[in-house]
């Protein structure tokens, strides 16, 4: 009972995280079932508008930058990015990155967020349905249609996370915590203090499990049911959740997206966990706008290359599927506070398992407006091409994960045409 109780009272212990439990009806063979193996989706969100032509998108001309001029953007195959090592302090250039990541990397540009406010553009970018709460985000829909049965099927460490009541929602925000949650049979985690030895584990699983077995035999109450199915599924995810301990760091990593890396690649490693949406803010750059994306890129580019590197030394990398995006983008005129303001067109990046790189689709122009792209040829298409918004995105997005015929999925349609799909957009 010591385990129930710990995560039962979780919250109230200061803990600070909270976990699901499977709310389906449950049998007692469950509590052998497969380690999730892949693929998985991770969904970096660089919070408050990143500023695109500092990045992957440089421009250089009509005073849109002011720390390099069009001469100086630099390339590497068939992507072009901003000159920034001399201007950051610490992190990740866009020289490294696009140099170690530029063959797998796929870019699009012109990306209509239609509206300039943070709530409805997180919402929009997150699900692909601007005008609707209900929505889940792709992370938390990928994980309801993918592995909804996992323990920790959807990671979340911020920015708009709904689920659209397909899968619950877990936050796990400190490498000290997982460990306590992974080792709940333990006290404070600590694996060699156990609330119990082997024999009595054994016989509290067993217990549980004929307790249930006559429960699904007899007719109950709605509330009663759900009451076991919670209590009983809290015992099988605590039990899967062990699997976890091997993989969690010994030291907690520097920056802030790196410990969220670090809690999300355990979990995929273990096998409890199928996506996970990563987040940093701070971009809202409306005052000193330059300074400010000199810290925050080079912390975001490094946090990715912090999580792919890893990933890599757990073997799990070709297993990735990765999301680069930011709601809105910044102006491509500077305030009188040398900041830039709202701006509703901007860049999405994406790399890993199915996605071609050294790919670049869509351009804006030399004012930072979206140039319109044949949703066939990808190519771009000023007069007769669509302006790719992101239900576009999405739409796509579930085509790759292979969601998109999924019951869930026709739960939540997109409003995207047909004719207007985006063909072949990763491969």
């Amino acid at each position: 009972m010591d385990r129930r109780r710990f995560l039962k009272l979780c919250g109230a212990a200061g803990l600070g995280f909270s976990v699901p439990v499977t709310l389906s009806s449950l049998r007692a063979d469950e509590a052998n079932s497969e380690p999730y193996d892949g693929p998985f989706y991770v969904v970096f969100n660089a919070s408050g508008g990143w500023d695109t032509s500092y990045m992957m998108d440089p421009k250089g001309v009509n005073d849109i930058n002011r720390l390099y001029k069009e001469g100086d953007i630099l390339t590497h195959g068939n992507h072009r990015f901003a000159p920034i090592a001399k201007h950051i302090e610490a992190g990740m250039s866009n020289e490294d990155f696009f140099k170690k990541y530029g063959q797998e990397l796929l870019v699009l540009h012109g990306l209509d967020y239609s509206v300039n406010n943070h709530s409805p553009c997180s919402r929009y970018m997150a699900t692909g349905k601007l005008d609707s709460l209900a929505y889940p985000t792709f992370a938390a829909l990928v994980a309801a249609c993918r592995g909804s049965a996992t323990p920790l099927a959807f990671l979340t460490f911020g920015n708009y996370s709904a689920t659209g009541n397909l899968v619950p929602m877990a936050r796990v925000p400190y490498l000290n915590s997982l460990s306590k949650l992974a080792n709940a049979d333990s006290i404070e985690g600590v694996l060699r203090h156990s609330y119990h030895d082997d024999f009595m584990l054994d016989r509290i699983e067993r217990a549980l499990q004929k307790q249930m077995e006559a429960r699904v035999s007899r007719t109950r109450l709605p509330r009663s049911e759900r009451t076991q199915n919670m209590l009983y599924a809290a015992q099988l995810n605590s039990k899967a959740l062990q699997r976890v301990t091997p993989f969690i760091p010994t030291s907690t990593p520097k920056g802030r997206l790196n410990q969220q890396a670090d809690i999300a690649l355990a979990c995929f490693k273990a096998g409890v966990c199928v996506s996970a949406n990563l987040s940093i803010g701070q971009f809202d750059s409306h005052n000193n706008n330059d300074p400010d994306q000199m810290k925050l890129i080079p912390e975001f580019l490094s946090g990715i290359d912090y999580l792919v590197t890893r990933a890599e030394e757990l073997k799990i990398r070709e297993k990735l599927v990765i999301v680069m995006q930011s709601e809105m983008g910044r102006t491509p005129t500077y305030n009188k506070g040398n900041g830039k303001d709202h701006w509703s067109v901007g860049s999405i990046m994406f790399m890993g398992q199915g996605i071609t790189g050294n790919r670049v689709i869509g351009a804006t122009d030399a004012k930072q407006f979206l140039i319109p792209i044949d949703p066939k040829t990808l190519k771009t298409e000023p007069d007769g091409g669509i302006r790719v918004r992101p239900e576009h995105i999405h739409k796509a997005l579930r085509q790759l994960a292979g969601i998109d015929q999924h019951a869930f999925s026709k739960q939540f349609p997109l409003d995207v045409a047909e004719k207007d799909a985006l063909q072949h957009v990763f491969a």
